[in-house]
Order: structure tokens, then sequence, then C-alpha cells
């Protein structure tokens, strides 16, 4: 489950060595990277959506012209 953005220091430590510990034995650095900056967006997108901070689809579909759903 993903953690708050405001995790202390131990929580992010040992989150991040879940997120190592998930990697396949033949993991890259570039996989390492990817993963944890994934992890980010998404715990920032979350923090955002709490506070209603997000776009809406509807507002993005306008915004790119794109159809309705």
């Amino acid at each position: 489950m993903l953690k708050a953005m405001n995790a202390n220091a131990q929580d992010v430590k040992q989150a991040a060595h879940e997120l190592i510990d998930q990697l396949p034995d033949n993991a890259s650095w570039d996989d390492v990277v990817y993963r944890m900056a994934v992890r980010r967006a998404i715990e920032i997108g979350l923090t955002e959506s709490d506070a209603n901070e997000g776009v809406d689809t509807a507002t993005v579909r306008a915004e790119l012209d794109l159809p309705g759903e």
C-alpha cells in the first residue's frame, strides 16, 4: 500500500526496500529508478486528488480536443 508523501525517513527506507525486493533478480539501475519515479508520481497524484487539486477528465478532454466519454 502507498504511504503518505510526508512519511518519515524510516517509512521511505522500508518502502524502498519493499520495492527493490519485488524487482526481478536481473533488474537494472534503470528499473530501480523507473519504479521509484512511478511510485512517487502516484503518491503525488493521490495527494493532489485527496486535496481536490486535480483536473477532472472532462476538462482534460476539452483542453486536448478529445471526444467525450
